[in-house]
């Protein structure tokens, strides 16, 4: 008899529940033994239970340790703050793990397979900042502080460096900008050299780059790099400029990993434009699927998910509008369904 795993399952906004019913199907037709519990965030918070992030929605995550969401909408105005952020900062969700692999040739770059590993609870992005009034000016000067701890640095970095090894990741480059902020970054950078010597040397190449020049030979040949690990804001930047190279962040799942949990994520907005009509592409939250099924030791059926969607996109050409296609949401799912019933 097969176990059940228990998950929290979030909707979320805009595109979110169409994205998400696709999703199910795809691992109903792998058979992935996930036990739902469905709990709402975002405006459906709001709108239902007056907070974006309802304590129900956290006490379901914190006994499940395991949530696959959609895309949420922070409400505008009423001081509301970022439920992504939020839900980082509860269950301690310190790294932030971003694939970004070509799925479909013909773009400027083929073959493009990175993986970003982002610190995700410390830096600039801490929020401690505050204006200095001068005259009659209350916002003439602007201050932020950004934090980084050994102890924060060092297990973003174990994290990275064991997923790095796990994954067949031949070089992990360490980007910085030690050269000017040389405390903040320098902290981050020194850790990770040290770490390695310690623990890792021999196990993978180890480099590191500046992040001004990292995103230049970004976009000059992305092919030379294959693991980037890096702090908060450049984190940040990098990932998205990392989906681009792939299609965009309709191509970019994002996995939050923190020590008591896991939430899987399309890193895309709700794009509310388009909620309800049919047509969204799920692949993103497909792929952050398939990584939820790696993170639960499912690997077969992760495999499966992920060379499903191959087949239906280059094979089967069936591709949503965004992706020059003709198929809608449902048209997708069921050839993706039809993939993987017939692998």
């Amino acid at each position: 008899m097969t176990t059940l795993i228990p998950a929290t399952l979030i909707p979320g906004d805009g595109i979110g529940p169409e994205i998400i019913d696709a999703t199910l199907a795809a691992l109903d037709a792998l058979k992935a033994p996930f036990d739902w519990d469905r709990q709402i965030a975002g405006l459906e918070g709001v709108e239902q239970a007056g907070d974006p992030l309802p304590q129900a929605t956290l006490d379901s995550i914190r006994r499940t340790r395991l949530a696959l969401k959609g895309p949420l909408e922070t409400p505008s105005g009423g001081g509301y703050r970022s439920s992504n952020v939020r839900l980082r900062e509860e269950f301690k969700l310190y790294a932030n793990l971003r694939p970004a692999r070509t799925i479909i040739p013909g773009g400027r770059f083929d073959n493009v397979d990175l993986v970003v590993v982002r610190e995700n609870l410390e830096g600039l992005y801490i929020g401690h900042e505050h204006y200095v009034q001068i005259d009659d000016d209350p916002h003439a000067v602007a201050m932020g502080t950004g934090i980084n701890t050994r102890a924060g640095s060092r297990r973003l970095l174990e994290f990275a460096f064991e997923h790095a090894i796990a994954a067949g990741r031949k070089k992990v480059t360490l980007v910085h900008k030690a050269n000017i902020m040389k405390a903040l970054t320098g902290i981050f950078l020194e850790t990770g050299l040290e770490l390695y010597e310690r623990k890792y040397k021999g196990k993978f190449e180890l480099d590191t780059i500046i992040v001004d020049a990292c995103a230049m030979k970004l976009v000059l040949n992305p092919l030379q790099f294959d693991m980037l690990v890096t702090t908060n804001l450049f984190g940040d930047i990098l990932s998205d400029l990392v989906a681009g190279l792939v299609g965009g962040l309709g191509m970019a799942p994002g996995a939050n990993i923190g020590a008591d949990a896991a939430i899987f994520e399309a890193v895309h907005g709700s794009a509310p434009d388009i909620a309800g009509k049919g047509i969204a592409n799920p692949t993103a939250l497909l792929l952050a699927a398939a990584l939820m099924l790696d993170h639960v030791k499912l690997t077969e059926k992760a495999t499966r998910l992920r060379q499903a969607l191959d087949a239906t996109l280059n094979i089967d050409k069936v591709r949503t509008g965004d992706l020059g296609g003709k198929a809608n949401t449902a048209a997708f799912t069921k050839a993706l369904v039809s993939r993987i019933a017939n692998g």
